[in-house]
């Protein structure tokens, strides 16, 4: 289950990561108040899974969730370089994300 709040932790710090740009600074209300509801979440999910989740890989985990989905979502939403490279940097991400889950030891 620890790994369930872990992802939705991170696809919650790709929603506040995307909103800090829909909320122009903060000047936008609804954008902002998600924004900020979505950073809250993501760390109470975090927190939680944490607590059975060595406090590295879980870190990593969803910084590299959150990394990712946030330069793909940049891609798509707004038309950011799609070069070759970039893209093998972001599976890069991907795969060192999936060896922690694959390697990771129970927290004490």
């Amino acid at each position: 289950m620890a790994w369930l709040y872990l992802v939705a932790a991170g696809l919650l710090e790709i929603g506040w990561a995307i909103g800090l740009k829909y909320t122009q600074g903060f000047s936008r209300l609804w954008p902002s108040v998600a924004t900020v509801a979505c950073m809250a979440l993501s760390f109470v999910l975090l927190a939680v899974a944490l607590k059975s989740i060595p406090v590295g890989t879980g870190y990593a985990v969803w910084t590299g969730i959150g990394a990712a989905g946030t330069a793909v979502l940049g891609i798509l939403l707004f038309g950011e370089s799609r070069d070759v490279l970039r893209l093998l940097c972001i599976a890069m991400i991907l795969a060192g994300v999936i060896g922690l889950k694959l390697t990771a030891a129970p927290a004490d």
